[in-house]
């Protein structure tokens, strides 16, 4: 009952308390440990892990977990970077180090490094690549040399023209999910089910993975590489620039708020992990594998935003590999680059659901669901 991790690195992890001990996440149940029955959960939540709300986690040995939760009742979200054991119940053990600075030609450096071991150690058989024609998921592609690339949206959608002309200029194949109201109608109460939410942010932003991913698996791929986290790793947000500023951000320096967003993470990787496993596929991650998140956390302000840049290291890490074109090109947030939460709010205003009613998207999903 334990995944990502043998029983072994996870109980060296707790020993040491080492949050990056070199996995791409794990989450579950040891079973036969110095410690007794323990659940834990890594620091950055990569494997959704959920436990019996009417089982609490005072007896580890006894509760009721799952990784899908709709297995569950009444699932709760165990917390990431977390153990619980009987002696002790749950408590946070694990969060992100913050390990020295390096200059920029050894952050530039050192990222390289992480990134391409990590790809290069990546078995590419049966993966196909979720790929937006943006620097995140074309460096992904880069790993993955005879994998075919998908693209969801609706036609005419910033995306799939994105896709195409990145396609292009790699020479790679590119296979577009292409988009209708019909689509979006039959997926929602299917996906809303897999990861349990029905807000309208959460849902247009799974969608498009979601979709692509089954078209993937009806493929005969099984295993979906994406450039999940690179946004929040490497300053890629609009907020990363100026937080100070910013009122969206506590944070008052450019690391201070990459470490904040970073806090987001496993709220996201548990929909979209559950939302890619109803779809029949596994995630491969690149960039959130210990040794890549270790190399992020080393990166001075500079390489992260600036007023003219994101994600400074990896577009300059990109220029070696991918066109310029490509590296330098900026990108629009999943659910508007696909069209698809413009296309929920006219479903929904088609339907009844007018715009000066209170949440008239959620409750139009909410219909759909039933």
């Amino acid at each position: 009952m334990l995944r990502g991790a043998t029983e072994q690195t996870v109980v060296t992890s707790i020993d040491h308390a080492d949050p990056l001990p070199g996995t791409a996440g794990f989450g579950g149940r040891l079973e036969h440990t110095e410690y007794g029955p323990t659940i834990v959960r890594d620091v950055l939540g990569r494997q959704p892990l959920f436990y019996e709300a009417a089982d609490g986690v005072e007896s580890p040995e006894s509760t009721s977990i799952a990784f899908d939760q709709t297995e569950l009742s009444d699932p709760v979200s165990f917390p990431a970077g977390s153990i619980a054991t009987a002696e002790n119940g749950v408590e946070q053990l694990w969060s992100l180090p913050e390990p020295e600075v390096r200059s920029e030609r050894a952050g530039i450096d050192g990222l390289a490094v992480a990134i391409e071991e990590t790809l290069g150690s990546i078995d590419p058989e049966r993966v196909a690549v979720a790929f937006s024609g943006g620097v995140d998921s074309a460096l992904v592609a880069s790993g993955f040399e005879a994998a075919p690339c998908y693209v969801a949206g609706f036609p005419g959608s910033h995306d799939i023209e994105a896709a195409r002309e990145a396609a292009s200029l790699m020479d790679r194949e590119l296979r577009v999910v292409s988009l209708s109201h019909d689509d979006l109608i039959e997926a929602v109460p299917r996906l809303a089910r897999a990861i349990g939410r029905t807000n309208p942010m959460d849902i247009a932003i799974a969608l498009p993975l979601f979709l692509v991913a089954e078209a993937a698996a009806d493929d005969g791929y099984d295993r979906l590489a994406l450039g999940q986290g690179a946004d929040e790793l490497f300053g890629g947000y609009a907020k990363h620039v100026e937080p100070a500023d910013d009122h969206r951000v506590e944070a008052t320096t450019v690391r201070g708020a990459v470490r904040e967003i970073l806090g987001t993470l496993p709220n996201q990787l548990e929909r979209d992990v559950l939302a890619l496993g109803a779809a029949g596929v596994e995630p491969v991650t690149p960039y959130l594998h210990d040794r890549v998140v270790a190399a992020a956390l080393r990166l001075p302000a500079s390489l992260l935003a600036t007023p003219t840049a994101r994600k400074v290291a990896l577009r300059r890490i990109a220029a070696g590999t991918l066109p310029d074109r490509i590296a330098t090109a900026d990108k629009k947030a999943v659910q508007y680059g696909t069209y698809v939460s413009r296309e929920l709010d006219r479903l929904a205003r088609q339907n009844g659901f007018k715009r000066r009613m209170d949440d008239h998207v959620g409750q139009y999903i909410r219909s759909l669901c039933g």
